[in-house]
């Protein structure tokens, strides 16, 4: 069980010039947050400068706050714009146009010279990259795209929410190109240089609806009750390399963007769904490990290299989950063995102190213009467990082997994944919230914390009402990241642990893949930029999961809009000193509740401790976790918002 120290700094000292991420508020000020510090710095309209909503950007402190007040600064640099291009309308002025921003963040128009401006209309909504910023002029310039005149609303929407986050929408035809150029065929002189293991029973498991298979599990039985389990994965890097285009686009976007009706790939889909899919009857190379194990789950020797296989079959979940269920099915002594394994793989990680994240998954059945018709929860089943477990096995055998070996006595650069241990202040507060429902917490080391959340977990997951502790604990926790710095990852338990098993769609996968054939080859060249690399990767992450977020609330709000009027049984998801965030039984749609609406009941104050809105008078509270009853009034798409009424 990983014991990191908790890394989070509480001083709140500021160096003269500092950089920062900016983010600006409907007022025009903008505000700059630091990495860790707990104060960010006040930047005022006239100060802001050239910087726009998201930007990295260097600070300047000229008046330092006293006490808990923020600083104040100037910009002084620009570092990384957080975003090229964007949705707008034209605006057209004489010869020239601007495109007016939807996004209102944003608070500069952007200018459209004369040639560019050809063909424009008066209101036409476009894509537009800005090509010059033009520090020292009022308005950026730029250069139209597409134009989405004749887009559908909510698909304007969702391209809209990945732009937002720095997300281009198409490759650039340089990228396309030398994609299009990587020949198909596998040679015989690079078989050659592999383990063959096309004769091994090999296999995919994935979604009904996968179009990118990037692992496969080959199993075959040995002598005196030991099995041989491989993880393929995908060899992207053999494909995509240093240098190129292809691979500065793959490290830009660093991350595959999952919204709840499309996914916008990290590499183009060349790659992704042809070159290194593991698609069935098809030879592929793939960069594994091979174990050879017991039935238990215990590893007694593994290998790492590269291997050309041949997928014999082509599993979707529920196919699998059948097999564990009935005992029956094609390749049914295999699925059965691996399924007994991976359970057993399952305890030893809880045993050492793992934390059970596994929670509800909300999707959205979706009509031919992906308007949602209907709402599923996905569960995680046990065939799910199968290929998570072999996943985290093959991850954290690669972290250790590579931690292992040294040049000069030092460690290799390497993008571990860590997590750190929880902020106990942070989890005090919670588990104060959580002993109201009975359940205790245990806060003397790190490993009893993680035996007490499990416990309250398994319980809570009986009570809908209660269910949402999982939610509110997850939020106490730290965020996994990437870093050169191995501290650890809290949640699974493991000391080591790293991205090894999804290159086509992660970029740290790519590197852990480039850096272990190094380690293998005997000819390692340290990457002096690994830090900057993993901070990179870990911020395009945050960003991604912004956009799914952004997405999945407008596909709700989208959802939610027939059912204007309606009634329906809520849980209290969220609670501020404004009002309170339910979650609606049947489609797990939340919406807001303003304490405006409540001011004929009593005037309600919140309690940060109890998570709850306590009426002055009557004491009434509205609190985490409480089952209520609502009313849906409205439910707004520009500001991806449902609107509640609580009904008695």
């Amino acid at each position: 069980m990983p014991t990191s120290t908790n890394r989070k700094s509480k001083h709140k000292e500021f160096s003269p010039s500092i950089k920062g991420t900016i983010d600006i508020s409907k007022q025009g000020v903008g505000y700059v947050t630091i990495k860790d510090q707990t104060i960010d710095i006040l930047i005022r309209r006239e100060n802001i400068k050239n910087a726009m909503q998201g930007d990295t950007v260097e600070v300047s402190i000229f008046k330092v706050g006293k006490a808990n007040k923020r600083p104040e600064g100037v910009i002084t640099k620009i570092v990384k714009r957080a975003q090229n291009e964007l949705i707008g309308t034209v605006q057209l002025n004489n010869r020239f146009a601007f495109i007016i921003p939807d996004n209102k963040s944003f608070t500069k128009d952007i200018f459209i010279n004369e040639k560019n401006s050809v063909g424009l209309k008066n209101g036409d909504r476009v894509v537009v990259k800005i090509t010059d910023w033009n520090d020292k002029l009022k308005n950026p310039e730029g250069e139209i795209l597409h134009t989405l005149t004749d887009e559908r609303v909510n698909e304007i929407a969702m391209k809209e929410i990945l732009l937002q986050q720095g997300f281009s929408l198409e490759f650039s035809e340089e990228v396309i190109k030398e994609s299009e150029a990587i020949p198909t065929q596998i040679s015989e002189e690079e078989i050659a240089k592999r383990k063959d293991m096309r004769s091994i029973l090999t296999m995919t498991i994935d979604p009904q609806d996968a179009k990118d298979f990037d692992d496969a599990i080959s199993f075959r039985k040995l002598k005196k009750g030991m099995y041989e389990v491989g993880v393929h994965i995908a060899d992207v890097a053999h494909y995509v390399k240093p240098g190129t285009a292809l691979d500065q686009e793959a490290y830009s976007r660093a991350t595959s963007v999952y919204l709840p009706d499309r996914v916008l790939p990290m590499l183009p889909e060349k790659i992704s769904n042809e070159l290194c899919s593991l698609r069935p009857n098809e030879d592929k190379l793939t960069f594994s490990t091979v174990f050879q194990l017991d039935e238990t789950g215990q590893v007694h020797n593994y290998w790492i290299g590269k291997t050309v296989i041949h997928s014999d079959k082509r599993f979707a979940y529920e196919d699998v989950q059948q097999i564990i269920e009935t005992k029956e099915g094609e390749h049914k002594e295999v699925v059965l063995l691996l399924h007994t394994i991976s359970q057993n793989l399952r305890k030893q990680k809880f045993t050492q102190g793992a934390i059970n994240f596994s929670s509800e998954e909300v999707r959205f059945i979706l009509d031919e213009e992906r308007v949602p018709i209907d709402v599923t929860v996905k569960q995680s089943m046990e065939s799910h467990q199968l290929i998570e477990e072999l996943m985290l096995l093959a991850n954290r055998t690669v972290a250790e082997h590579v931690s292992k070996i040294k040049i000069n006595k030092a460690s290799i650069p390497f993008p571990y994944r860590i997590h750190d241990s929880p902020d106990i202040d942070k989890l005090t507060n919670f588990t104060k919230f959580a002993g109201r429902f009975g359940y205790k917490f245990d806060l003397s080391s790190p490993a009893t914390i993680s035996t007490s959340f499990n416990k309250m977990i398994t319980a809570a997951s009986q009570i809908p009402a209660q269910s949402i502790l999982q939610t509110l604990g997850i939020r106490t926790m730290a965020k996994a990241v990437y870093s050169m710095e191995n501290i650890g990852h809290y949640g699974l338990a493991f000391p080591f642990y790293c991205h090894f098993t999804s290159p086509i769609r992660r970029y740290p996968d790519v590197l852990v893949h480039r850096i272990l054939l190094e380690c293998i080859e005997k000819n390692i060249h340290p990457i002096k930029a690994m830090e900057e690399m993993c901070q990179h990767c870990s911020d395009r992450e945050r960003k991604a999961m912004e956009a799914e977020r952004d997405a999945n609330k407008y596909k709700q709000v989208e959802y939610m809009r027939k059912f204007i009027g309606g009634e329906f049984d809520a849980i209290i998801s969220g609670v501020s000193t404004f009002g309170f965030w339910a979650q609606t039984v049947d489609h797990k749609c939340e919406g807001f509740l303003s304490t405006a609406g409540l001011i004929d009941l009593d005037d309600f104050q919140y309690d940060e401790e109890q998570y709850a809105l306590i009426g002055k008078r009557t004491k009434k509270k509205f609190q985490m976790g409480q089952a209520v009853h609502v009313k849906v009034v409205s439910a707004n798409l520009v500001k991806k918002q449902i609107d509640f009424d609580w009904v008695k």
